[in-house]
């Protein structure tokens, strides 16, 4: 468990970390746990590049492939009230934001 993003979920931080092929993200943190055996992280992306090309939405990180995490003094707002807002079905859920 990385307590770290346990923290910036618990206290709505943005968190910043280089993602797969080097590519810096800006990200609102709102679940993290274990999904089907893997550490997952499900995030809104604000900022960043991204391999799909998408540079912002929600998207889900695996833990192990995220380097270089900060989390940053900047907070958001928290729940995102949007029909597009999907929150998983965990394994085992760290936090969520509220």
């Amino acid at each position: 468990m990385n307590d770290e993003l346990v923290h910036a979920i618990g206290g709505k931080h943005l968190v910043e970390f280089v993602y797969k092929a080097g590519r810096t993200r800006i990200v609102e943190p709102h679940d993290y746990g274990i999904r089907r055996d893997v550490e997952r992280l499900l995030g809104f992306q604000i900022v960043g590049e991204s391999q799909s090309g998408a540079s912002h939405g929600w998207k889900e990180f695996d833990v192990d492939q995220i380097r270089h995490l900060r989390v940053l003094d900047r907070r958001f707002a928290g729940t995102r009230a949007d029909s597009a807002q999907h929150h998983r079905t965990w394994d085992t859920l760290f936090a969520r934001v509220t």
